[in-house]
């Protein structure tokens, strides 16, 4: 992916690993009450004290962030009866602690810049499926709730909080 297929403002270091294009995405209910999972890392269950999180992956090559996002929360949780909200009006970024660069993301990147893309859920709760998710997609929630958006940030890694904090703040005119 080149810079100008993500647009202006994706993050470049000027040195070391480079940011993963990624999207996150906060889905909002007809209560103002945001989704979240915790993550399955294997065996319906998750590797950190702090699994909750929103649905989030990568930008495939040539993609834009919005189908990405699309995609991504359809692939997580089999849900597509959503009405796109907005878009942060800018890239957050976090950089993975160094176990988690060494461990579990082969040493390509040094964290995610993320696109963040909110959308109103439309749909029933029973439009959402993450044991067995669409088109032979693997489980990465082992459980999901609606939750208020300010509690979010004690419920996810502590690595990526600052993220959060500041998605809470550019949304938060649409959670309350």
């Amino acid at each position: 992916m080149t810079k100008l297929e993500l647009g202006p403002g994706f993050p470049v270091p000027s040195e070391g690993l480079p940011y993963r294009p990624c999207v996150g995405i906060m889905l909002i209910n007809r209560d103002g009450l945001v989704w979240i999972g915790s993550r399955d890392d294997g065996g319906s269950s998750s590797n950190y004290e702090y699994s909750w999180q929103m649905p989030q992956g990568g930008i495939d090559k040539g993609e834009a962030p919005e189908p990405a996002a699309r995609r991504e929360l359809y692939e997580e949780t089999s849900i597509s009866s959503v009405t796109l909200l907005e878009e942060a009006p800018e890239w957050f970024a976090y950089d993975y602690p160094p176990d988690v660069v060494k461990k579990s993301r082969k040493g390509k990147h040094r964290g995610q810049a993320q696109r963040w893309i909110a959308y109103r859920f439309d749909g029933s709760d029973d439009e959402i499926n993450i044991l067995t998710p669409p088109d032979g997609h693997s489980a990465e929630f082992s459980q999901w709730r609606w939750e208020e958006a300010n509690r979010l940030p004690e419920l996810i890694v502590p690595f990526k909080r600052p993220v959060y904090e500041r998605v809470i703040a550019a949304f938060s005119h649409l959670t309350a």
